[in-house]
Parts: C-alpha cells; structure tokens; sequence
C-alpha cells in the first residue's frame, strides 16, 4: 500500500469531470492506495481526481460514527433523486484550512457500480449523504467554495489564493502516476 500526494485547489484536474471507470481489473490496489492517503491525512472522503486521477471513484469512511460499519467504496456514482435540506460546516483534503458552512441534500438515492463492477442503488442520510454529495461534486469538478454565498467566498479568498499557488508549485514536480492503468 501507498500513501499518494492529495491535489490542491488551483489543479485543473479538480475543475475537470472525471471519465467513468471502464476496467475494474487491478482497481483494488488503487482503492487500497487511497484509503491509505485518505487516512494519512485525517479524511472521511477522497475522490480520484483529488489524487491527479481522471477516474469517477471516490471512497469514503465514516465508519467511526454511529451512521456505518465499514468504509464505503464508490464508481461511476449517480445520484439519482434528493430530498429535503441541512446546513453544515464542511473542509476538504484539497482546500486545507479552509471550512465553510455548505446547504446541500439531507438524504440522496445514489446509484453506483461496486469494485467488482456491480450495479447498486442505495439511500443515503446524514453524514454519509455529505460526504456522497462533497466526493461527486469533485468528480464533476466543483469546490466547497462553488456552493457558498460570494461573501463567505471572499472570507477564505486570501487562503485560497496561498494554496493555489502551492497547487501551482506542485504540479511542476509531480510525477505521472504510474501503475494504475484504467
């Protein structure tokens, strides 16, 4: 297993939509690689592109609530109705230091492929919900600062501009990944 390098605001790769996964052969080294990086950084999600991978996967483990048991793995995810509203402060692996209070969904129905190829459908409520909605809309290239009011945009303008810059930084060394061909 090994821990992978998070991508940071300022990376076109998080303003891309992602390509849905059409191999599944040798997905499982990929999906173990960032539950190690999402642990490593103290995460309860991680979507491919947020490791520099064009791929619709995304991970999330939120299995230290009450609200699971086991870490959830995610392809080519759709969420295919909604309902109901809450608000909730949410941070991202990809925007470190940086919360902001984000109105989405109370429960989705999402339908999804498992790491086997799998096709399944599944309500999701609370936390699990979130975490759903914040990992897909990084798949479809949206930031936690897409879905707040411009006011609360402009609070964290300066510390976003700081981590574009090292986002800037770091695509000039970052390596082509090698290894997970999909």
């Amino acid at each position: 297993m090994a821990v992978m390098d998070i991508v940071h605001y300022g990376d076109p790769i998080l303003r891309k939509k992602c390509k849905h996964v059409q191999q599944f052969d040798g997905i499982d080294r990929l999906i173990a690689d960032m539950f190690d990086t999402m642990y490593e950084a103290d995460g309860i999600g991680l979507a491919a592109n947020q490791v520099g991978l064009d791929l619709h996967l995304f991970i999330i483990d939120i299995s230290h609530t009450e609200e699971a048991d086991e870490p959830f793995i995610f392809i080519n995810g759709d969420i295919i109705d909604s309902e109901g509203e809450c608000e909730y402060d949410e941070g991202c692996l990809s925007i470190p230091g940086v919360t902001l209070n984000v109105v989405r969904p109370e429960a989705i129905d999402l339908k999804y492929q498992t790491e086997k190829g799998e096709w399944k459908k599944h309500t999701f409520t609370g936390l699990a919900a979130r975490a759903i909605q914040h990992e897909i809309d990084h798949l479809n290239g949206v930031y936690i600062v897409d879905r707040v009011q411009e006011i609360d945009r402009m609070s964290v303008k300066s510390k976003l501009k700081e981590i574009e810059a090292q986002a800037k930084e770091e695509q000039k060394t970052r390596q082509t990944l090698q290894g997970y061909k999909f």
